[in-house]
């Protein structure tokens, strides 16, 4: 023991000084050492799922993007299918349109004439038949006719709509039409073109029937031409009996 004590008196103080910084230098060497596995370990185990959520994550955000231009693309179908439903709910509208005008459940209004009719105030002659030199049925029928065949659009007697289910019928000493009575002066109105008045005079049919009833018999007949003629809607009911649709292009038979 003393030589080993007188030993370490022999090295010099310097050596002392130098070894023991080059133990404490190995010992914090060895210490950071052995801290670096456990770190290395730790962050290379937490890399892996960390890298799996955000590769998760990236695959959801693609399909979100993928969905979005999916939606959109079934949006633009919907619109454009909704421009053509709009479309046909408009050219049906249209239809529907012409279908109530042509049946008359419209009222209308324009340009056209009023034609009234009234009895004849020349005394009867001994031997005729008195109903001849009054206005019948027959003759509301045949200007109704005539005004058709001049290009009337629609017709009214007396406000009455005239439709194609319109009766006009001699109910003693008055009309009965769309199942309501009416009285003198017949008027009946119609819509047509700007020259329906020419177009009527026109007819050797109308010239005929202005012979008969009007210069024979003295039956009044009168025109106006008001700047606006309006024809009201047919206000009876439109049930139909017995009855059936005609073939497109076949013939009818009365």
């Amino acid at each position: 023991m003393t030589s080993i004590g007188a030993r370490f008196r022999t090295i010099p103080t310097w050596q002392l000084t130098l070894g023991i910084a080059l133990l404490a230098l190995g010992f914090l060497i060895a210490a950071q050492l052995q801290s670096e596995g456990p770190r290395v370990t730790y962050t290379s185990q937490e890399r892996a799922p960390l890298v799996a959520t955000a590769q998760g994550l990236q695959a959801q955000q693609d399909a979100l993007k993928a969905e979005i231009v999916s939606l959109r693309s079934q949006i633009a179908t919907i619109e454009q299918q909704g421009k053509g439903s709009a479309d046909q709910v408009r050219q049906l509208n249209d239809q529907l349109a012409a279908a109530r005008v042509a049946a008359g459940l419209i009222a209308l209004h324009g340009p056209g004439l009023v034609l009234q009719l009234q009895d004849s105030t020349n005394p009867v002659p001994p031997g005729d038949n008195a109903t001849d030199y009054v206005v019948s049925a027959k003759d509301v029928r045949t200007a109704v006719e005539l005004l058709w065949l001049a290009g009337a659009e629609a017709i009214a007697v007396n406000g009455e709509r005239v439709t194609a289910s319109t009766a006009i019928l001699d109910i003693g000493g008055s009309l009965l039409v769309n199942s309501a009575y009416q009285s003198q002066p017949y008027q009946v109105s119609a819509i047509g073109p700007a020259d329906l008045y020419p177009r009527l005079t026109a007819e050797p049919a109308f010239q005929q029937f202005l012979r008969d009833r009007g210069e024979r018999f003295g039956i009044r007949i009168a025109f106006a031409q008001p700047p606006d003629v309006v024809v009201p809607a047919y206000a009876g009911t439109i049930n139909l009996r017995n009855a059936r649709a005609v073939p497109s292009g076949s013939p009818t038979t009365p």
